[in-house]
């Protein structure tokens, strides 16, 4: 049984690739790979303060979204990151039991369950905000940008793709930047 699986584990020899996708060939790796360790390095940052907490990503993208539209609701954060009830539900109740988000009855449909951020929670938005904030201000002054306006445009282009997120940036004002007179 053995030698039959470990058969199939291995690919005939003319399966074999040996030669690594060129830097630029047909399609140019450098920004892809770019965009790989950016955003590793930009989560790394807010990672290693959440770690305390014994938080992740998903924890952090709830945190985010709540302090930035107090009192949105389960359905629109659910809409809005394009997560499952499922996997927000773990990830919800413990940021609740752990005293960093309130869930509040809606005031005209009770069933309606409202997200709120406790001062606690936003203590810690802030506090991975500002260390993600200090690497990107850090890497403007590195690559002597002083009008991050090409890199909003370019990074709208990029994350428009979904209609929650359209309305999310024109509710919160995030669009075109416009020069600067």
């Amino acid at each position: 049984m053995d030698s039959l699986l470990n058969a199939s584990l291995s690919p005939d020899s003319t399966d074999i690739v040996e030669e690594p996708l060129p830097t630029r060939g047909e399609l140019d790796f450098r920004l892809i790979e770019l965009f790989f360790f950016a955003y590793r390095e930009f989560t790394g940052d807010a990672d290693s303060i959440l770690e305390r907490y014994g938080f992740g990503r998903a924890h952090h993208r709830i945190l985010h979204f709540v302090n930035r539209d107090p009192g949105m609701t389960i359905a629109e954060i659910l809409e809005l990151l394009q997560i499952t009830k499922q996997s927000l539900s773990r990830v919800l109740r413990q940021l609740m039991d752990d005293g960093f988000i309130a869930q509040v009855p809606g005031s005209d449909d009770r069933r309606q369950r409202r997200l709120y951020p406790t001062r606690k929670g936003r203590a810690l938005t802030l506090e991975l905000s500002q260390a993600q904030g200090r690497r990107i201000d850090a890497a403007f002054r590195a690559a002597a940008l002083d009008d991050p306006r090409l890199v909003n445009d370019f990074l709208l282009e990029m994350g428009t793709d979904r209609k929650a997120t359209r309305d999310w940036f024109s509710r919160k004002g995030i669009g075109k930047e416009t020069p600067r007179t």
